[in-house]
C-alpha cells in the first residue's frame, strides 16, 4: 500500500582528494564485463569503469553523464556505493571523460539518466565487492557465504575479523570479475533514500567549479561570431579593414555564413565584430509571430489527412451531442536563456582535435564534429564535461561546439567561442511556438463522451503527446496534427511538448468539468476510475498510481477549503510525463491585474526516490521554471528577428515572485525515474485554474501576465 513522505530540508556537505594506484573496478553500463584488462600501471586493475580502490583506502567512484544541475554525479554514484557497500563520507566522485567503450548513453536529456541506470550501476558496485569479498575468503582460507561487508571493509563472520578495502586491493586484481552477480534487498539499504548533498557543493559555493566559459589553454584566442541578424538572411559579403585595426585583434575568418574575429580577450573580439561591415541577403520572405499564429490558426480549423490517434467515433459523438465545449490555446516561442551563455573551446589541427566545452550530449557532439572536420572520429577527443550553468535542452543541440572547430580549422588556432546572452537569445534553438484547438463532447444524459485535439506547431511532425490523460479514460478520443513549416530553429526545451500541453490539457478539463457541474479533482478521479475499468484504447499510465497523486494532492493542500479566502484561490493541475506522475495546487491571488502565486503544494510519484534531497530540488526548480515560463516567457519575431533580445527584455522569475512550495513523494517500490522535467509541466494548469477561480475569466494564452489586464 503506497504511503507519501513529506520531505524536509537540512543539509549535508564533505570534500575529499584524490590519489593514485590500487585497485580499479568498472561495469559497462549495458552490464559487459571488460575482461580484467591490465592497464599500463600494473598496479591499477580494470576489469570495469566505476570504481578506484586506492592502496591509502580512497575510494572514487565515477560519474559518466553529463552534470546540468540534475544532480546525476551525485545520485548515480550513491547507486555504486550502496552495492560497493562503503561509506558515503570516505567517497570521492569524479567526472568521467567521454568513452564509449566503458559507458552508454552519457546523456544528460529526457529524463532518463535514472532509469536507465538504476539497475546497471548498482551491478558495478555489486561486482566489485564480490571480487573484494572473494580475496578476503582466500586469504582466511573460508567459504565467501562467510564473509560479510560493512563501511568498506570484508568481515568474518565466526570469529569478527576485518580486512580493509584498501588491504584487499593486489589480491582482488587477481579475481575474476561475476558474470551474474545478486544485488541488496531494499532492506538492507544504507546510502539508497537518503538525503545526500550535491558533491560539489562546497566548491560550487566557494566558485571552485570551472565551468566551459572559464577555460583556459596556451594560446588560445577567444572567438565573437557575427551571425545572421534575422532567420532567412545569408552572408553576401564582409569588409574586415577597420576589425583588423582594433588593438588585440589577431585575425578574422570566415565559416559559411558566420564571420569570426579572434583576439586576446572577449571585450576586443567583441569590438573587432562590431566593427565588421557585412551584407546580408535574403529571399524577401523573413517570418513574424503574426504570420505563425495566422498559418497556425487555418491549419487546426481541419482535421489532418492522417490522425496521430484515434479512439471509438469521434464525428459521430460530436453530431448526437447535447452541447459542444471549445477551446483554443496559444503557446509562445521560448528560448532556453541558461545563466551559462553558449561557449566551447577548439583545437583542430591537420590530422587531430581536441575539444573541450559545456554537452548535454558530448557523443553527439563528437559525432557531428567529425562530420564536420571531414576527420575520422578517432583523431578527435571530446574533454571532460564540465559542469554546466543551465541547458534545459539547449545543449542538447551541436551547433555551437561545431561552430567551435570550423572557427579553430579555418584560423589554425585553438579558440574559444563565447556567445553574447544576444547572441543566445536572437540565434538559438527554441521551444516552437504552437496552437491547439480541444472540442469535447456532453451528451444528452449530460456525459463527457468525446476529446479531440487538432494541434500545430513550428517544425515538429508531432505537437502532441497523443496517449497521455485523459486519453484512455473516455471512448471517442481523437488527436490531429499538423506541422508550420519554418526558418526559425528549434530544439527541446524542458519536458518537451509537456511543458505546454499540460496547461492546455488541464485547463481544458477543468473546464468540461465546471460545465458538468463537478469537482476538479472529482471529475479526473472518475475519468481515471473509467480508465481502469473501460477498454478506450492504449493508456501509457497506471490510473491507481495517477489517482494516488490527485487525491493526496487534494489532501495536503485542503482542496475545497478556504477557496477566496483573503483573497487566495486555489487551483488544481496534475500530468503524466517520463513515466512520473505529478499533481500541484497552486494558491494564487490577482489584483489590479497583478498575478501572485503565494504556495504550491505538489505530490510526486517517480517510483523509487535514490536521493529524496536531489529529488525535492528538482521539483522545486521544475515548478519554479515552470511558473516563471508560464507568468513571463515571451519571445515574439519580427521579420525574422527575435525582439526580445536580453533579460532586460524578456523577463525572467525573480526571487520574490517565488512561492512556498511544499514537495510530498509517494513511497514505492516502482523502478526509479528521473525528475529533471516532471515537475515543470503541471504549474501552468495550477496556476491558470486558481486564476479562474479568482477571476472568472479563462485563459488560453501564455504568459498570464500579458494575458490578464488591470480592471479599469
Amino acid at each position: 500500500m503506497s504511503k507519501s513522505t513529506n520531505v524536509s530540508r537540512r543539509f549535508f556537505l564533505k570534500t575529499g582528494a584524490i590519489t593514485g594506484g590500487g585497485l580499479l573496478l568498472g561495469f559497462h553500463v549495458m552490464g559487459k564485463n571488460a575482461n580484467n584488462l591490465r592497464l599500463a600501471d600494473p598496479s591499477v586493475f580494470e576489469p570495469n569503469a566505476f570504481v578506484k580502490i586506492s592502496p591509502e583506502g580512497i575510494i572514487t567512484i565515477m560519474a559518466p553523464n553529463p552534470e546540468v544541475g540534475q544532480g546525476v554525479k551525485t545520485s548515480l554514484p550513491m547507486l555504486v556505493a550502496e552495492e560497493l557497500d562503503v561509506n558515503w563520507e570516505s567517497v570521492i566522485v569524479e567526472q568521467a571523460p567521454l568513452d564509449t567503450n566503458k559507458y552508454k548513453r552519457q546523456v544528460a536529456g529526457g529524463s532518463g539518466s535514472t532509469p536507465s541506470s538504476w539497475e546497471s550501476f548498482r551491478k558495478a558496485g555489486a561486482s566489485a565487492r564480490y571480487m573484494l569479498v572473494s580475496a578476503a575468503a582466500a586469504k582466511w582460507g573460508t567459504d565467501m557465504d562467510q564473509c560479510r561487508t560493512e563501511n568498506g571493509q570484508v568481515i568474518h563472520i565466526p570469529t569478527g575479523k576485518r580486512f580493509t578495502y584498501a588491504e584487499l586491493v593486489n589480491d582482488a586484481a587477481s579475481v575474476k570479475a561475476p558474470e551474474n552477480i545478486s544485488l541488496k534487498k531494499p532492506e538492507d539499504y544504507k546510502i539508497i533514500g537518503t538525503r545526500i548533498r550535491n558533491v560539489d557543493s562546497i566548491k560550487i559555493v566557494q566558485g571552485k567549479v570551472a565551468f566551459g566559459i572559464d577555460t583556459r589553454r596556451p594560446g588560445m584566442l577567444y572567438a565573437m561570431v557575427a551571425r545572421p541578424p534575422a532567420f532567412g538572411k545569408k552572408l553576401v559579403s564582409f569588409d574586415d579593414t577597420k576589425a583588423r585595426q582594433i588593438p588585440g585583434i589577431k585575425n578574422v575568418v570566415r565559416v559559411g555564413d558566420k564571420v569570426a574575429v579572434l583576439a586576446a580577450t572577449t571585450w576586443e573580439a567583441k569590438k573587432g565584430r562590431e566593427a565588421l561591415v557585412l551584407n546580408w541577403e535574403d529571399d524577401g520572405k523573413l517570418e513574424s509571430s503574426s504570420d505563425h499564429q495566422s498559418t497556425m490558426s487555418a491549419l487546426i480549423q481541419n482535421s489532418s489527412a492522417k490522425p496521430v490517434r484515434s479512439d471509438g467515433n469521434v464525428e459521430a459523438a460530436f453530431s448526437s451531442a447535447k452541447k459542444i465545449l471549445e477551446a483554443t490555446f496559444e503557446a509562445p516561442w521560448l528560448p532556453h536563456a541558461p545563466l551559462e551563455p553558449m561557449n566551447f573551446f577548439a583545437d583542430v589541427k591537420e590530422d587531430s582535435a581536441e575539444l573541450y566545452g559545456p554537452s548535454q550530449a558530448p557523443e553527439r557532439a563528437w559525432q557531428e564534429v567529425a562530420k564536420a572536420l571531414e576527420m575520422p572520429k578517432e583523431k578527435i577527443k571530446i574533454g571532460l564535461s564540465p559542469r554546466m550553468g543551465g541547458g534545459f535542452g539547449r545543449r542538447l543541440m551541436p551547433d555551437f561546439m561545431t561552430e567551435a572547430a570550423l572557427i579553430s580549422k579555418a584560423a589554425k588556432s585553438p579558440v574559444l567561442v563565447v556567445w553574447t546572452r544576444e547572441d543566445d537569445m536572437q540565434g538559438g534553438h527554441y521551444r516552437p511556438t504552437g496552437m491547439y484547438r480541444y472540442r469535447a463532447a456532453i451528451d444528452k444524459s449530460g456525459k463527457f463522451t468525446a476529446w479531440h485535439l487538432i494541434a500545430s506547431a513550428a517544425n515538429q511532425d508531432n505537437a502532441s503527446r497523443e496517449n497521455n490523460f485523459p486519453a484512455g479514460a473516455i471512448p471517442n478520443f481523437r488527436v490531429d496534427s499538423h506541422k508550420l513549416e519554418s526558418k526559425i530553429t528549434i530544439g527541446p526545451w524542458r519536458a518537451p511538448v509537456h511543458n505546454f500541453i499540460a496547461f492546455t490539457e488541464e485547463t481544458f478539463l477543468d473546464e468540461i468539468a465546471r460545465e458538468l457541474g463537478k469537482d476538479p479533482v472529482e471529475f479526473r478521479l472518475q475519468l481515471l476510475d473509467q480508465a481502469a475499468a473501460g477498454d478506450y484504447g492504449r493508456k501509457i499510465y497506471d490510473p491507481k498510481r495517477f489517482k494516488a497523486v490527485i487525491q493526496k494532492a487534494a489532501d495536503v493542500s485542503g482542496w475545497g477549503k478556504d477557496q477566496g479566502k483573503n483573497g487566495i484561490y486555489k487551483g488544481f493541475g496534475a500530468h503524466f510525463s517520463f513515466n512520473t506522475y505529478v499533481a500541484q495546487v497552486a494558491e494564487v491571488s490577482v489584483n489590479d491585474g497583478k498575478i501572485k502565486v503565494h504556495k504550491v503544494h505538489c505530490v510526486v510519484d517517480c517510483g523509487r526516490l535514490m536521493n529524496p534531497l536531489g529529488a525535492e530540488q528538482q521539483i522545486e526548480g521544475g515548478i519554479i521554471d515552470g511558473l516563471g515560463h508560464a507568468l513571463y516567457g515571451e519571445l515574439t519575431f519580427e521579420n525574422g528577428v527575435a525582439k526580445q533580445k536580453n533579460f532586460n527584455s524578456y523577463k525572467m522569475i525573480r526571487i520574490n515572485d517565488a512561492p512556498e512550495i511544499h514537495v510530498h513523494f509517494i513511497e514505492s517500490t516502482e523502478h526509479p525515474q528521473g525528475l529533471g522535467e516532471p515537475g515543470l509541466p503541471p504549474i501552468g494548469a495550477a496556476v491558470s485554474n486558481a486564476i479562474f477561480a479568482a477571476t472568472g475569466k479563462p485563459l488560453r494564452r501564455q504568459p498570464f501576465a500579458t494575458a490578464i489586464k488591470p480592471q479599469v
